[in-house]
């Protein structure tokens, strides 16, 4: 499987059990789970297709792994800089498994990701 598809196959399903993980980390927000899947799912896909789209140009375990984790780290940023309806952050319990998916994404994506065929030459 091309590295593109493979980053969003598996940022998707990362991303359900982040979104998941809110009710250990967070259980206040269990009201919210549904949006707050639907949201990290939404999350770990863009991740998995941004992370890919570097795999596939940059054939470096160290790279791909190091990148994921800034991609899911920034990604998972905007979404704790929003405070919810009492004004609190969850900086800590949405970063941390956010880093976590893009670094495994990264993993994943430069170790079992096809490079994309050579071009044929004339």
């Amino acid at each position: 499987m091309n590295k593109p598809v493979l980053g969003l196959a598996v940022g998707g399903v990362l991303g359900i059990f982040d979104g998941l993980s809110a009710l250990v980390s967070a259980p206040e927000t269990a009201p919210l789970i549904t949006g707050i899947v639907i949201g990290s799912t939404c999350k770990g896909l863009l991740a998995g297709v941004l992370i890919g789209a570097f795999s596939r140009k940059v054939r470096s375990l160290r790279s791909g792994i190091l990148f994921g984790l800034v991609i899911g780290l920034l990604l998972a940023y905007a979404v704790a800089a929003m405070p919810d309806e009492s004004g609190k952050h969850y900086y800590w319990e949405i970063m941390l498994p956010g880093s976590i998916v893009g670094a495994i994404v990264g993993y994943v994506t430069q170790r079992y990701g096809t490079a994309p065929a050579p071009a044929p030459r004339a």
